[in-house]
């Protein structure tokens, strides 16, 4: 089985959002293609960085996808936050100064905040893009 990776191919070749359906064209896992049914697409901008589309569907609300790979839904973020911010928060004694590394979507930092030891959060994203979609 071959796992290897294009980066130039993972995008191209395959439109993504078509006939009121979006299909991850992310071709690192050959054999599997999720689709979603669309209501409105509510972004669909290209950054510095990365191809950013937001979509809302009837069944996962708002839908985030960068280079048309599914980073999250808003009916089920919640489960990848939680565990990327309280598994580290957990096993420090004392977290009280925090800095998120990437996530853009503001999930991690939401949780991050919840945790009652932290006093500060720092969140660095290298796509100011990707920063300003609510």
């Amino acid at each position: 089985m071959n796992f290897a990776y294009d980066v130039d191919n993972h995008v191209e070749g395959m439109n993504v959002l078509k006939e009121g359906w979006f299909t991850e064209s992310d071709l690192m896992f050959t054999g599997f293609t999720p689709s979603i049914k669309v209501d409105s697409v509510l972004v669909e901008e290209n950054s510095k960085f990365q191809h950013i589309i937001v979509f809302k569907s009837k069944q996962l609300g708002k839908v985030l996808v960068l280079d048309n790979a599914i980073q999250c839904t808003e009916f089920d973020e919640f489960s990848y936050q939680e565990m990327i911010a309280f598994l580290p928060l957990n096993s420090h004694p004392n977290p009280r100064d925090v800095l998120v590394i990437g996530g853009g979507d503001g999930g991690v930092v939401r949780e991050v905040v919840k945790h009652p030891a932290v006093e500060r959060v720092s969140q660095c994203e290298i796509d100011e893009v990707l920063v300003r979609f609510p």
